[in-house]
């Protein structure tokens, strides 16, 4: 299905929902597998909100980073964990404010059983809040632009150049909001129209600036609307792991004469599965270290490692790093098991934990948790 536009002075616009749907299908099967598998797992609610916060902030990094925001992963790290910034903010700690402001909307999103309907009003609304006092002396926030712009480089694809005046983005906007509510675009998986939300808003690029901040908060709304967790929070930080990519997909898709956006798609998947895989690995993770220490506590009491042996693994959980016998009285987080126990206690210590495969030795007097044990 396409639905050509006619613009006043931009020529033609095309919504288009033809991509290649069996180059694709493997991808999208993938995707929908692995989020079941995600979603279907308990998850204590203290660790799934940890890992919210957590992810909400590398997303923020990534869909700053993307469009030129200077400050580091640490800073912006820094910066979300206070409640409030005080003292006058630079431009780039502006956009994170913003960015972390219009992210609440994100997090505070509501899933339906439906599909919800787009509003342009929401957008307008997501632009104002991101670009709130930009210093960008032309963008004004939650307005549409009426003058030309370029968006890429050659090195990235090439140069594409958005709709020129505010009658021809006023015009598209309206249709845009049609067609991505359309019943055709409704039926689609919710993972798809999300995408075709992200593409054809960054497309029309309405606005002077933050058209891929807005573009990539709208992908997360309507994810997160269709019960979708995680997901819509990592889906910006793979796009600025991958620029390049992400910019050769828009353009490809973008110049392609048979208006097939499977390149577009096809990189969005992708970054689907690779998050969907990230969020598996952590979670598999916790379920691990649940069930290992639980395992040794049953030989606890069963009396086949003394208290200060598990005390030993249960640290190790957490440090999951190798360590020397030195390093039990010399680092911190060991010293306070063995403050008071001389070397040839703990080298028995470590000779228990190996024999019952607990530990690995991984070279001469180093050694590291077996987090195989059970296997």
């Amino acid at each position: 299905m396409t639905k050509k536009v006619q613009t006043f002075k931009s020529g033609s616009f095309v919504f288009s929902l033809n991509y290649n749907k069996s180059k694709l299908t493997e991808l999208i099967v993938k995707s929908e597998i692995l989020y079941r598998t995600v979603a279907d797992v308990p998850i204590l609610p203290n660790l799934a909100a940890g890992l919210e916060e957590d992810l909400i902030k590398k997303s923020i990094f990534g869909t700053a980073a993307i469009e030129g925001n200077p400050l580091s992963e640490e800073d912006v790290n820094k910066m979300l964990s206070q409640e409030k910034i005080e003292g006058k903010l630079i431009d780039p700690q502006k956009q994170i404010q913003n960015l972390r402001e219009a992210y609440q909307i994100i997090k505070q999103t509501q899933y339906s059983r439906q599909p919800i309907i787009l509003e342009e009003k929401l957008i307008k609304s997501i632009h104002e809040i991101i670009t709130k006092d930009s210093e960008s002396l032309e963008n004004i926030p939650g307005k549409y632009r009426n003058h030309p712009v370029k968006v890429g480089d050659e090195a990235h694809g090439g140069v594409y150049a958005p709709p020129k005046i505010l009658e021809d983005i006023k015009k598209l906007m309206k249709h845009y909001i049609e067609w991505i509510n359309s019943p055709e675009v409704l039926k689609e998986d919710a993972f798809i129209r999300a995408c075709l939300a992200h593409y054809y808003l960054a497309l029309i690029h309405p606005f002077d600036n933050g058209n891929g901040r807005t573009s990539r908060a709208i992908e997360a709304i309507l994810l997160k609307s269709a019960g979708i967790k995680f997901v819509p929070h990592m889906l910006s930080n793979f796009y600025y792991k991958n620029l390049n990519d992400y910019f050769i997909a828009f353009s490809m898709s973008e110049k392609n004469d048979c208006n097939d956006i499977t390149p577009f798609v096809e990189f969005y998947l992708t970054g689907l599965i690779d998050s969907l895989e990230e969020i598996k690995a952590r979670i598999f993770s916790w379920i691990r270290e649940f069930t290992l220490r639980d395992y040794y506590e049953y030989l606890r009491r069963e009396k086949q490692i003394s208290q200060r042996q598990f005390d030993l693994l249960v640290i190790l959980l957490r440090f999951k790093e190798e360590f020397t016998l030195k390093d039990l009285f010399e680092k911190d987080i060991f010293k306070i098991i063995y403050r008071n126990v001389g070397e040839r206690t703990a080298m028995r210590d470590l000779k228990i934990l190996l024999e019952n495969s607990l530990l690995e030795a991984i070279k001469k007097n180093t050694y590291i948790l077996n987090l195989n044990v059970l296997g």
